[in-house]
């Protein structure tokens, strides 16, 4: 049987320190702020993150570079016989593409295994533990690649934005938009399912934006993933931007609405959170893998 390592980037969600607890590595996603180069996690905490955000600072993403992949999987192969490395969504970032390039050369071919199963941040995250859950049942790197591709749109993530400054900041509405939209005090509901961030309701309150969220992920329980009260078939999360005060509050009102369910709770990447802002507040779910039903 072969010995499997798994990669991520911090995209994921998941913390050099949790990396090391679970025994996957996680390649930390650069940023450059006002022209300098930050890693996440490494020396750019959520923290700093955030207060260079709110503070206005000029924030640019980027994507690991070739050679700290190429570093990283060749430290592992010295110890593992090979590796199922996970990026972020191919619809959301270039890392996906060049990570697939990579394998292809002659030193990875059949030993990297590359998967493209259009997740970020929470769902990424669970692919992760799925894909490690794998590899101790027996699966090989490529039989796990090829699991989670064939699931990647079994998952939703319903975001509702506090602010919509960061939107036309990164010019994905216009000004005159995002004007109207604070003068009548809007809170937008995006969603995630797939390759792209899309827009999916516009919320009068805080309140509302909440039920929309919960009644939303209701109906992709029931008519999507076929979950009963008695038949648990995903997992469930809730992520936010800045602070988790208010994303405990919500937790609670979503085991109220989801009784049974265990719910994590993490932060959205920091990639994500660049081009929303703080204050943002999510649901996701992912759908069992039926290779580890028990």
């Amino acid at each position: 049987m072969a010995k499997v390592a798994v990669v991520t980037d911090s995209n994921s969600g998941i913390t050099q320190d949790q990396g090391r607890a679970l025994g996957l590595c996680v390649l930390p996603m650069p940023f450059f702020i006002k022209g300098e180069e930050y890693f996440e996690d490494i020396n750019l905490s959520q923290e700093q993150f955030y207060e260079k955000l709110e503070g206005g600072d000029d924030i640019h993403t980027s994507q690991p570079s070739p050679e700290a992949v190429m570093k990283a999987w060749d430290s592992l192969l010295t110890e593992y016989d090979e590796i199922v490395h996970i990026p972020m969504s191919s619809g959301l970032s270039g890392s996906c593409q060049s990570a697939r390039m990579l394998a292809e050369e002659e030193e990875y071919e059949g030993k990297v295994f590359v998967v493209n199963n259009q997740r970020i941040s929470v769902t990424q995250r669970q692919s992760c533990l799925d894909a490690m859950e794998l590899a101790k049942a027996g699966f090989g790197g490529a039989q796990i690649r090829d699991i989670l591709e064939r699931e990647k749109f079994e998952s939703s993530i319903y975001i509702m934005l506090d602010t919509l400054y960061y939107l036309k900041k990164g010019g994905r509405i216009t000004p005159a938009a995002a004007a109207i939209g604070t003068l009548l005090k809007i809170k937008p509901v995006l969603q995630i399912q797939g390759e792209k961030l899309d827009a999916f309701a516009k919320a009068r309150t805080f309140s509302q934006g909440k039920s929309i969220m919960i009644s939303s992920m209701k109906k992709d329980l029931e008519q999507r993933f076929g979950a009963t009260p008695d038949h648990h078939t995903v997992h469930l999360a809730i992520a936010y931007t800045g602070t988790d005060e208010v994303a405990k509050q919500f937790a609670e009102e979503i085991r109220s609405e989801f009784p049974g369910y265990e719910i994590v709770i993490n932060p959205l990447s920091l990639s994500v959170a660049c081009h929303i802002g703080p204050g943002a507040l999510a649901i996701a779910c992912s759908k069992h893998i039926p290779e580890l039903a028990k």
